[in-house]
Protein backbone atom coordinates (compact mmCIF):
# COMPACT_ATOMS: atom_id res chain seq x y z
CA UNK A 1 0.00 0.00 0.00
CA UNK A 2 1.52 3.34 -1.05
CA UNK A 3 1.44 6.54 0.99
CA UNK A 4 -1.63 7.97 -0.75
CA UNK A 5 -3.57 4.75 -0.28
CA UNK A 6 -2.65 4.77 3.41
CA UNK A 7 -3.79 8.38 3.75
CA UNK A 8 -7.11 7.64 2.03
CA UNK A 9 -7.62 4.53 4.18
CA UNK A 10 -6.98 6.59 7.30
CA UNK A 11 -8.71 9.88 6.40
CA UNK A 12 -11.66 8.73 4.30
CA UNK A 13 -12.12 4.95 4.55
CA UNK A 14 -15.76 5.17 3.43
CA UNK A 15 -15.01 7.17 0.29
CA UNK A 16 -14.50 10.76 -0.80
CA UNK A 17 -17.15 13.42 -0.96
CA UNK A 18 -17.96 14.78 -4.42
CA UNK A 19 -19.04 18.42 -4.42
CA UNK A 20 -20.22 20.84 -7.13
CA UNK A 21 -17.67 23.51 -8.02
CA UNK A 22 -20.25 26.12 -7.06
CA UNK A 23 -20.30 24.77 -3.49
CA UNK A 24 -16.51 24.57 -3.26
CA UNK A 25 -15.83 28.16 -4.25
CA UNK A 26 -16.96 31.24 -6.18
CA UNK A 27 -17.10 31.44 -9.99
CA UNK A 28 -16.72 34.90 -11.54
CA UNK A 29 -17.28 35.25 -15.29
CA UNK A 30 -14.83 37.52 -17.11
CA UNK A 31 -15.69 40.07 -19.80
CA UNK A 32 -13.94 42.11 -22.46
CA UNK A 33 -10.16 42.18 -23.03
CA UNK A 34 -9.57 41.85 -26.78
CA UNK A 35 -5.97 41.26 -27.85
CA UNK A 36 -5.79 44.87 -29.03
CA UNK A 37 -5.75 45.88 -25.34
CA UNK A 38 -2.35 44.24 -24.77
CA UNK A 39 0.50 46.61 -23.84
CA UNK A 40 4.23 46.21 -23.27
CA UNK A 41 4.03 46.84 -19.52
CA UNK A 42 1.13 47.03 -17.11
CA UNK A 43 -1.01 44.55 -15.19
CA UNK A 44 -0.41 40.91 -16.07
CA UNK A 45 -3.28 39.19 -17.87
CA UNK A 46 -4.21 35.79 -19.25
CA UNK A 47 -6.38 35.70 -22.37
CA UNK A 48 -8.68 32.70 -22.68
CA UNK A 49 -7.06 31.71 -25.98
CA UNK A 50 -3.64 31.50 -24.31
CA UNK A 51 -4.93 28.81 -21.94
CA UNK A 52 -5.21 26.39 -24.89
CA UNK A 53 -1.89 27.24 -26.49
CA UNK A 54 0.53 28.80 -24.00
CA UNK A 55 -0.13 27.39 -20.54
CA UNK A 56 -0.17 24.01 -18.88
CA UNK A 57 -1.71 23.05 -15.54
CA UNK A 58 -0.38 26.10 -13.70
CA UNK A 59 1.79 29.17 -14.17
CA UNK A 60 3.62 31.80 -12.13
CA UNK A 61 4.04 34.26 -15.01
CA UNK A 62 1.88 35.88 -17.64
CA UNK A 63 3.02 36.54 -21.20
CA UNK A 64 0.87 39.63 -21.80
CA UNK A 65 -0.28 42.74 -19.95
CA UNK A 66 -3.01 45.35 -20.11
CA UNK A 67 -2.98 48.95 -18.93
CA UNK A 68 -3.88 49.79 -15.33
CA UNK A 69 -7.00 51.60 -16.58
CA UNK A 70 -8.25 48.60 -18.57
CA UNK A 71 -7.37 46.20 -15.74
CA UNK A 72 -9.80 47.97 -13.41
CA UNK A 73 -12.83 46.76 -15.38
CA UNK A 74 -11.64 43.16 -15.84
CA UNK A 75 -12.09 40.06 -13.68
CA UNK A 76 -9.42 39.87 -10.98
CA UNK A 77 -7.35 36.72 -10.49
CA UNK A 78 -5.68 36.22 -7.10
CA UNK A 79 -2.83 33.79 -6.35
CA UNK A 80 -4.38 30.33 -6.02
CA UNK A 81 -7.35 31.09 -8.30
CA UNK A 82 -8.03 29.08 -11.45
CA UNK A 83 -8.88 30.59 -14.83
CA UNK A 84 -11.21 28.28 -16.76
CA UNK A 85 -12.17 28.62 -20.43
CA UNK A 86 -15.89 28.78 -21.17
CA UNK A 87 -15.59 28.74 -24.95
CA UNK A 88 -13.69 26.62 -27.47
CA UNK A 89 -14.04 25.24 -30.96
CA UNK A 90 -14.19 21.71 -29.54
CA UNK A 91 -15.32 19.89 -26.39
CA UNK A 92 -11.74 19.01 -25.48
CA UNK A 93 -10.72 22.67 -25.20
CA UNK A 94 -13.68 23.98 -23.27
CA UNK A 95 -13.24 24.09 -19.46
CA UNK A 96 -9.47 23.92 -19.76
CA UNK A 97 -8.01 25.38 -16.56
CA UNK A 98 -4.76 27.03 -15.53
CA UNK A 99 -3.95 27.70 -11.86
CA UNK A 100 -2.46 31.14 -11.20
CA UNK A 101 0.43 30.74 -8.74
CA UNK A 102 2.14 34.10 -9.22
CA UNK A 103 2.72 36.51 -6.33
CA UNK A 104 0.44 39.34 -7.45
CA UNK A 105 -3.09 39.83 -8.68
CA UNK A 106 -3.65 39.61 -12.46
CA UNK A 107 -6.75 39.91 -14.66
CA UNK A 108 -8.61 37.93 -17.28
CA UNK A 109 -11.35 38.73 -19.78
CA UNK A 110 -14.22 37.27 -21.75
CA UNK A 111 -14.82 33.58 -22.46
CA UNK A 112 -13.15 32.75 -19.14
CA UNK A 113 -14.28 32.21 -15.55
CA UNK A 114 -12.24 32.82 -12.41
CA UNK A 115 -12.64 30.11 -9.77
CA UNK A 116 -11.86 31.21 -6.19
CA UNK A 117 -11.61 28.45 -3.58
CA UNK A 118 -9.67 27.15 -0.58
CA UNK A 119 -8.45 23.85 -2.06
CA UNK A 120 -5.10 23.00 -3.64
CA UNK A 121 -5.25 24.85 -6.99
CA UNK A 122 -3.02 22.39 -8.81
CA UNK A 123 -5.13 19.46 -7.62
CA UNK A 124 -8.29 20.97 -9.13
CA UNK A 125 -6.51 21.93 -12.35
CA UNK A 126 -5.11 18.40 -12.73
CA UNK A 127 -8.52 16.87 -12.03
CA UNK A 128 -10.08 18.99 -14.77
CA UNK A 129 -7.87 17.13 -17.28
CA UNK A 130 -9.29 13.69 -16.43
CA UNK A 131 -11.75 11.59 -18.46
CA UNK A 132 -14.13 11.71 -15.47
CA UNK A 133 -14.30 15.50 -15.63
CA UNK A 134 -14.64 15.35 -19.42
CA UNK A 135 -17.71 13.12 -19.06
CA UNK A 136 -19.27 15.55 -16.61
CA UNK A 137 -18.67 18.71 -18.62
CA UNK A 138 -20.03 17.04 -21.77
CA UNK A 139 -23.47 17.07 -20.10
CA UNK A 140 -23.47 20.87 -20.05
CA UNK A 141 -22.03 21.67 -23.49
CA UNK A 142 -24.02 23.95 -25.77
CA UNK A 143 -23.41 25.19 -29.31
CA UNK A 144 -22.22 23.63 -32.56
CA UNK A 145 -19.80 25.96 -34.35
CA UNK A 146 -18.63 27.37 -31.01
CA UNK A 147 -18.69 25.10 -27.96
CA UNK A 148 -19.63 26.72 -24.65
CA UNK A 149 -20.08 25.73 -21.00
CA UNK A 150 -21.49 28.64 -19.02
CA UNK A 151 -20.22 29.61 -15.59
CA UNK A 152 -23.65 28.66 -14.21
CA UNK A 153 -23.35 25.13 -15.63
CA UNK A 154 -19.71 24.88 -14.66
CA UNK A 155 -20.81 25.43 -11.06
CA UNK A 156 -22.91 22.23 -11.25
CA UNK A 157 -20.02 19.90 -12.11
CA UNK A 158 -18.99 17.72 -9.18
CA UNK A 159 -15.39 16.85 -8.37
CA UNK A 160 -13.92 14.57 -5.65
CA UNK A 161 -12.62 16.50 -2.66
CA UNK A 162 -10.22 14.46 -0.50
CA UNK A 163 -8.45 16.18 2.44
CA UNK A 164 -5.84 18.81 1.54
CA UNK A 165 -3.01 16.52 2.67
CA UNK A 166 -4.02 13.95 0.06
CA UNK A 167 -4.53 16.62 -2.62
CA UNK A 168 -0.98 17.87 -2.03
CA UNK A 169 0.54 14.39 -2.11
CA UNK A 170 -1.12 13.76 -5.48
CA UNK A 171 0.13 17.09 -6.80
CA UNK A 172 3.73 16.25 -5.83
CA UNK A 173 3.62 13.05 -7.89
CA UNK A 174 1.95 14.63 -10.92
CA UNK A 175 4.32 17.61 -10.82
CA UNK A 176 7.25 15.17 -11.12
CA UNK A 177 5.80 13.69 -14.31
CA UNK A 178 5.06 17.17 -15.66
CA UNK A 179 8.61 18.40 -14.98
CA UNK A 180 10.17 15.39 -16.72
CA UNK A 181 8.01 15.98 -19.77
CA UNK A 182 8.85 19.71 -19.75
CA UNK A 183 12.59 18.90 -19.82
CA UNK A 184 12.10 16.69 -22.87
CA UNK A 185 9.93 19.35 -24.54
CA UNK A 186 12.68 21.94 -23.99
CA UNK A 187 15.25 19.67 -25.60
CA UNK A 188 12.93 19.00 -28.52
CA UNK A 189 12.34 22.75 -28.96
CA UNK A 190 16.12 23.26 -29.18
CA UNK A 191 16.26 20.60 -31.90
CA UNK A 192 13.43 22.31 -33.77
CA UNK A 193 15.26 25.63 -33.71
CA UNK A 194 18.37 23.90 -35.06
CA UNK A 195 16.28 22.28 -37.80
CA UNK A 196 14.68 25.62 -38.71
CA UNK A 197 18.11 27.26 -38.98
CA UNK A 198 19.46 24.61 -41.38
CA UNK A 199 16.22 24.56 -43.37
CA UNK A 200 16.32 28.33 -43.90
CA UNK A 201 20.00 28.19 -44.83
CA UNK A 202 19.41 25.37 -47.30
CA UNK A 203 16.59 27.28 -48.99
CA UNK A 204 18.12 30.75 -48.98
CA UNK A 205 19.82 30.55 -52.44
CA UNK A 206 21.53 33.87 -51.78
CA UNK A 207 24.59 33.06 -53.91
CA UNK A 208 24.14 35.11 -57.13
CA UNK A 209 26.44 32.75 -59.04
CA UNK A 210 24.15 29.77 -58.45
CA UNK A 211 22.59 28.76 -61.75
CA UNK A 212 19.30 27.09 -62.47
CA UNK A 213 17.41 28.88 -59.69
CA UNK A 214 14.34 30.88 -60.64
CA UNK A 215 12.16 32.87 -58.27
CA UNK A 216 8.52 32.07 -58.86
CA UNK A 217 5.28 33.47 -57.42
CA UNK A 218 3.23 30.92 -55.48
CA UNK A 219 0.22 31.79 -57.61
CA UNK A 220 2.11 30.47 -60.68
CA UNK A 221 2.82 27.16 -58.94
CA UNK A 222 -0.27 26.36 -56.90
CA UNK A 223 -3.98 25.96 -57.50
CA UNK A 224 -6.31 27.32 -54.82
CA UNK A 225 -9.56 25.67 -53.73
CA UNK A 226 -12.27 26.73 -51.29
CA UNK A 227 -13.16 23.78 -49.02
CA UNK A 228 -16.94 24.32 -48.90
CA UNK A 229 -17.92 20.88 -50.19
CA UNK A 230 -15.57 19.21 -47.70
CA UNK A 231 -17.09 20.83 -44.59
CA UNK A 232 -18.17 18.46 -41.82
CA UNK A 233 -21.81 18.64 -40.76
CA UNK A 234 -21.70 16.61 -37.57
CA UNK A 235 -20.52 17.94 -34.22
CA UNK A 236 -20.17 14.40 -32.82
CA UNK A 237 -16.64 13.06 -33.09
CA UNK A 238 -15.34 9.67 -32.01
CA UNK A 239 -11.85 8.17 -32.24
CA UNK A 240 -13.40 4.96 -33.59
CA UNK A 241 -14.55 6.80 -36.74
CA UNK A 242 -12.35 6.83 -39.83
CA UNK A 243 -12.13 10.36 -41.21
CA UNK A 244 -10.14 13.12 -39.45
CA UNK A 245 -11.76 16.54 -39.18
CA UNK A 246 -9.14 19.27 -39.53
CA UNK A 247 -9.26 22.70 -37.94
CA UNK A 248 -7.13 25.80 -38.41
CA UNK A 249 -6.31 25.93 -34.70
CA UNK A 250 -3.57 24.47 -32.55
CA UNK A 251 -5.27 21.07 -32.33
CA UNK A 252 -5.28 20.56 -36.14
CA UNK A 253 -7.07 17.16 -35.96
CA UNK A 254 -10.23 18.16 -34.17
CA UNK A 255 -11.65 14.64 -34.03
CA UNK A 256 -12.93 11.87 -36.29
CA UNK A 257 -16.23 11.64 -38.15
CA UNK A 258 -18.23 8.83 -39.77
CA UNK A 259 -19.46 11.08 -42.60
CA UNK A 260 -18.64 9.48 -45.94
CA UNK A 261 -19.81 12.25 -48.28
CA UNK A 262 -17.61 15.21 -49.10
CA UNK A 263 -14.30 13.67 -48.02
CA UNK A 264 -11.18 15.15 -49.62
CA UNK A 265 -9.24 12.07 -50.70
CA UNK A 266 -5.70 13.24 -50.08
CA UNK A 267 -3.00 10.55 -50.05
CA UNK A 268 0.82 10.29 -50.23
CA UNK A 269 0.39 10.29 -54.02
CA UNK A 270 -2.19 13.12 -53.93
CA UNK A 271 -1.14 15.45 -51.07
CA UNK A 272 -2.41 18.95 -50.33
CA UNK A 273 -1.10 22.00 -48.47
CA UNK A 274 -3.64 23.64 -46.17
CA UNK A 275 -3.52 27.33 -45.28
CA UNK A 276 -6.15 29.41 -43.54
CA UNK A 277 -7.41 32.97 -43.30
CA UNK A 278 -6.05 33.66 -39.85
CA UNK A 279 -2.44 32.46 -39.81
CA UNK A 280 0.66 32.10 -41.94
CA UNK A 281 1.14 28.50 -40.79
CA UNK A 282 1.00 25.74 -43.38
CA UNK A 283 -0.06 22.12 -42.97
CA UNK A 284 0.95 19.14 -45.09
CA UNK A 285 -1.87 16.62 -45.46
CA UNK A 286 -1.57 13.27 -47.22
CA UNK A 287 -4.62 11.43 -45.83
CA UNK A 288 -8.39 11.70 -46.44
CA UNK A 289 -10.07 14.42 -44.38
CA UNK A 290 -12.96 16.81 -43.87
CA UNK A 291 -12.62 20.36 -42.55
CA UNK A 292 -14.29 22.25 -39.72
CA UNK A 293 -14.17 25.73 -41.21
CA UNK A 294 -14.35 27.42 -44.60
CA UNK A 295 -11.44 29.58 -43.39
CA UNK A 296 -9.16 26.73 -44.41
CA UNK A 297 -7.96 26.76 -48.02
CA UNK A 298 -6.50 23.91 -50.08
CA UNK A 299 -3.41 24.30 -52.27
CA UNK A 300 -2.33 21.77 -54.90
CA UNK A 301 0.36 21.80 -57.58
CA UNK A 302 -0.57 23.20 -60.99
CA UNK A 303 -0.13 20.52 -63.70
CA UNK A 304 2.31 22.72 -65.67
CA UNK A 305 4.43 23.77 -62.66
CA UNK A 306 8.07 22.65 -62.72
CA UNK A 307 8.08 22.07 -59.02
CA UNK A 308 7.53 19.40 -56.38
CA UNK A 309 4.75 20.15 -53.89
CA UNK A 310 6.79 18.90 -50.93
CA UNK A 311 9.63 21.26 -51.84
CA UNK A 312 7.18 24.19 -52.16
CA UNK A 313 5.76 23.32 -48.73
CA UNK A 314 9.23 23.62 -47.19
CA UNK A 315 10.00 26.80 -49.12
CA UNK A 316 6.77 28.44 -47.93
CA UNK A 317 7.93 27.95 -44.34
CA UNK A 318 10.92 30.23 -44.97
CA UNK A 319 8.90 33.22 -46.22
CA UNK A 320 9.59 36.34 -44.15
CA UNK A 321 6.29 38.03 -43.42
CA UNK A 322 5.98 41.72 -42.70
CA UNK A 323 3.88 42.75 -39.67
CA UNK A 324 0.94 43.82 -41.81
CA UNK A 325 0.53 40.31 -43.25
CA UNK A 326 -1.92 38.91 -40.76
CA UNK A 327 -5.51 37.72 -40.43
CA UNK A 328 -7.36 37.76 -43.74
CA UNK A 329 -4.64 39.77 -45.49
CA UNK A 330 -2.59 36.60 -45.87
CA UNK A 331 -5.17 34.79 -47.95
CA UNK A 332 -5.35 37.68 -50.37
CA UNK A 333 -1.61 38.06 -50.84
CA UNK A 334 -0.14 34.56 -50.64
CA UNK A 335 -0.07 34.10 -54.43
CA UNK A 336 2.31 37.05 -54.85
CA UNK A 337 5.07 35.69 -52.61
CA UNK A 338 8.19 34.53 -54.42
CA UNK A 339 10.07 31.34 -53.62
CA UNK A 340 13.30 30.00 -55.15
CA UNK A 341 12.76 27.17 -57.61
CA UNK A 342 15.93 25.19 -58.47
CA UNK A 343 16.07 22.19 -60.79
CA UNK A 344 13.85 19.21 -60.04
CA UNK A 345 16.92 17.20 -59.06
CA UNK A 346 17.97 19.87 -56.54
CA UNK A 347 14.42 20.11 -55.18
CA UNK A 348 14.41 16.35 -54.66
CA UNK A 349 17.79 16.49 -52.89
CA UNK A 350 16.55 19.21 -50.52
CA UNK A 351 13.36 17.25 -49.79
CA UNK A 352 15.43 14.20 -48.80
CA UNK A 353 17.51 16.24 -46.35
CA UNK A 354 14.60 18.13 -44.81
CA UNK A 355 12.40 15.04 -44.51
CA UNK A 356 15.08 13.48 -42.32
CA UNK A 357 15.15 16.57 -40.09
CA UNK A 358 11.35 16.68 -40.01
CA UNK A 359 11.19 13.06 -38.86
CA UNK A 360 13.71 13.70 -36.10
CA UNK A 361 11.57 16.44 -34.56
CA UNK A 362 8.08 15.22 -35.49
CA UNK A 363 7.92 11.45 -35.91
CA UNK A 364 6.20 9.89 -32.90
CA UNK A 365 7.70 6.45 -33.59
CA UNK A 366 11.27 7.21 -32.51
CA UNK A 367 13.62 9.71 -30.85
CA UNK A 368 12.51 12.56 -28.59
CA UNK A 369 8.92 12.73 -29.91
CA UNK A 370 8.50 9.03 -29.10
CA UNK A 371 9.95 9.49 -25.61
CA UNK A 372 7.68 12.49 -24.96
CA UNK A 373 4.67 10.49 -26.15
CA UNK A 374 5.58 7.63 -23.80
CA UNK A 375 6.04 10.02 -20.87
CA UNK A 376 2.70 11.67 -21.58
CA UNK A 377 0.93 8.33 -21.69
CA UNK A 378 2.58 7.35 -18.40
CA UNK A 379 1.56 10.65 -16.83
CA UNK A 380 -2.04 10.31 -18.03
CA UNK A 381 -2.23 6.76 -16.64
CA UNK A 382 -1.05 7.77 -13.18
CA UNK A 383 -3.04 11.02 -13.22
CA UNK A 384 -6.27 9.16 -13.89
CA UNK A 385 -5.40 6.44 -11.38
CA UNK A 386 -4.50 8.93 -8.63
CA UNK A 387 -7.57 11.05 -9.26
CA UNK A 388 -10.09 8.23 -9.23
CA UNK A 389 -11.96 7.92 -5.93
CA UNK A 390 -14.86 5.98 -4.49
CA UNK A 391 -17.67 8.41 -3.76
CA UNK A 392 -18.87 8.40 -0.18
CA UNK A 393 -22.25 6.75 0.15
Amino acid sequence: MNRIERLISKSCPDGVEFQPLGDIGELVRGNGMPKTDFVEAGVGCIHYGQIYTQFGTWTKETITSVSVVNAQKLAKVNPGDLIITNTSEDIKGVCKAVAWLGKSQIVTGGHATVFRHSQDPKYISYYMQTPAFFSEKRKYVTGTKVIDVSARNLAKIKIPLPPLEIQREIVVILDTFTELEAELEAELEARRKQYKYYRDELLSFQDPTMRGVNWMALGKLLDYEQPGKYLVNSVTYDDSFDTPVLTAGQTFILGYTDEINGVYNASPENPVIIIDDFTTAFKWVDFPFKVKSSAMKLLTLKPEALGILRYIYYAMKTIRFSPQIHARQWIGTYSNFLIPLPTLAEQDRIITILDKFENLVSDLSFGLPAEIKARRQQYEYYRDKLLTFEEIS
